[in-house]
């Protein structure tokens, strides 16, 4: 199965609280032209796993409005910058037995999205992500282990 890691956009710096801050008009762009780049890629998402907060679920929406329409939406409360990679893997790992799809995406936050590459890949490679990057790894459902196929972000695209 292809599993796709994505940081949210950029995000406003000010908001009462660190889970109410709202995606920039930049930040928009950004998903929106990784949206772009999934379709030129023919990569579209049967579920889409994301983080409470409201800049990860602003990038969700907009990839979904871009690219992957049809796609389930799961909110999944310990996807937070502060959740346990250990845990992402663990659940994974669980939903994989029951509905492996092929392509799967989680949106959350740094520094999650680099330990969850970290944990999920056999080299265990700890990137740093921009905003609206995305890391594609190609995961083994059997060997509950993957291989970091790339690293991908806004700017890279041309």
């Amino acid at each position: 199965m292809q599993l796709f890691i994505m940081r949210h956009g950029q995000a406003s710096p000010v908001a009462t609280n660190d889970s109410q801050r709202e995606l920039t008009q930049h930040g928009f762009l950004e998903a929106s032209k990784m949206a772009k780049w999934l379709n030129d890629s023919a990569i579209f998402f049967e579920n889409i796993l994301v983080s409470p907060f409201v800049r990860a679920q602003q990038t969700a929406k907009t990839l979904m409005v871009d690219n992957s329409a049809t796609a389930k939406l799961t909110t999944l409360d310990f996807i937070t910058p502060s959740g346990n990679a250990r845990q992402v893997h663990d659940y994974l790992d669980g939903l994989f037995v029951d509905e492996a799809a092929d392509n799967l995406l989680i949106v959350s936050h740094m520094p999650l999205v680099s330990y969850l590459v970290e944990e999920l890949t056999v080299d265990n490679a700890c990137p740093i992500f921009q905003t609206a990057a995305i890391a594609h790894i190609d995961y083994d459902i059997k060997t509950m282990t993957g291989q970091l196929v790339q690293l991908i972000s806004p700017y890279d695209i041309k």
